[in-house]
């Protein structure tokens, strides 16, 4: 995930660094001007930081009090299915609060995470993982697939706090089908006959590229697409680079053949092994020049390398390749294996 990391005080500060060291070092640090630290961009207002760079990234983490972080996203607020995860945590790194889109942005998640690499408590108050229930938008969001309609996921975990039960469809013309299926039952879920959806009235579950049969209790996930950027040396063989994907989607629980799509730049576009790669997994390749990923690069503030700006004009290709198609959120930063450099971003079709 994307990160930016707000710190306002002198200990914040210190603490944002822990935060960053804790998150692999990929989070971005934005302090007050009052207290800078080496490698941190600086603010004076926090106000202004946090509108700037609200929408840029797919996770914010506030190191201060809660009501104030809170009155600096309120007027930037869309909906709990586009807005980013938001935690908050206290300066000495005691508590890490999930305050927004704990499922769908993955906040619950990224707090459990940041929670056990500071030994630090993680404060969780979203319904159905108090209770420890399986929300279907929260399973969702671990397996690339994006809830709607947005009534639905409330009429649908509303049900299963209450004890109800709901079933699970995986329609067969998902790519993915087997895996859905295994994903759902290793979680304890069971997977219904898809022939049979139309004649159960109750709550529904229903893993489907389209949303045909809307009704109310019936709840869609749809499959995202899977981009990948991808930078790589030269002569890169096309079992390096397969290598290199086939690690990097394991890092995130999914197969090889949930990417849907491979992207670099321009320089690597007469290079073999990607060119091999792709046909090897029947995807698009598609590659990007400086003038389309510079405003990608600062768009989304994406980090750059002085070497690789050096040797093709710009300083980031794996990243803001994977993001030039119009955005999304990214599931795997900047990685680098032998020879290869990925990213992973998941975008919802309707983007």
């Amino acid at each position: 995930m994307r990160t930016a990391v707000f710190a306002l005080t002198e200990a914040g500060a210190q603490m944002a660094m822990r935060v960053k060291l804790a998150l692999g070092g990929s989070a971005v640090l934005f302090v007050s001007s009052r207290h800078p630290v080496e490698g941190a961009q600086t603010f004076g207002r926090l106000r202004a930081a946090v509108q700037e760079n609200f929408a840029r990234y797919d996770a914010l983490v506030f190191i201060m009090a809660s009501g104030i972080a809170v009155r600096s996203i309120a007027p930037h607020l869309v909906s709990k299915l586009e807005d980013p995860a938001v935690l908050v945590l206290d300066e000495r790194g005691q508590h890490v609060i999930s305050l927004l889109s704990g499922h769908v942005g993955g906040a619950n998640r990224l707090a459990r995470e940041l929670a056990a690499s500071l030994g630090a408590e993680p404060v969780i108050t979203t319904a159905t993982d108090v209770e420890g229930i399986v929300a279907p938008d929260a399973l969702g969001m671990e397996l690339g697939l994006f809830p709607e309609p947005h009534e639905a996921i409330q009429a649908v975990n509303s049900a299963l706090l209450r004890g109800r039960s709901v079933a699970y469809y995986v329609d067969p013309r998902c790519h993915l089908a087997s895996f859905y299926k295994g994903a759902l039952r290793q979680r304890g879920l069971s997977v219904c006959d898809f022939g049979a959806a139309e004649q159960d009235e109750g709550m529904q579950v229903i893993i489907s590229p389209d949303s045909c049969g809307r009704r109310a209790g019936r709840l869609f996930l749809h499959p995202m697409m899977l981009r990948a950027g991808v930078g790589c040396r030269k002569g890169a063989s096309r079992d390096a680079i397969l290598a290199a994907l086939r690690e990097a989607v394991s890092r995130i629980a999914m197969p090889l053949a949930a990417i849907s799509s491979l992207s670099s730049t321009v320089f690597k576009q007469e290079e073999r092994g990607l060119h091999e790669a792709a046909a090897e997994l029947c995807i698009p390749l598609t590659f990007y020049t400086n003038e389309e990923l510079q405003p990608v690069i600062e768009r989304y503030g994406l980090a750059e390398s002085d070497f690789v700006r050096q040797t093709i004009g710009i300083g980031n290709v794996c990243e803001a390749a994977a993001l030039a198609a119009g955005g999304g959120r990214m599931a795997l930063g900047k990685t680098r294996f032998e020879r290869v450099t990925v990213a992973l971003v998941w975008q919802n079709k309707e983007q």
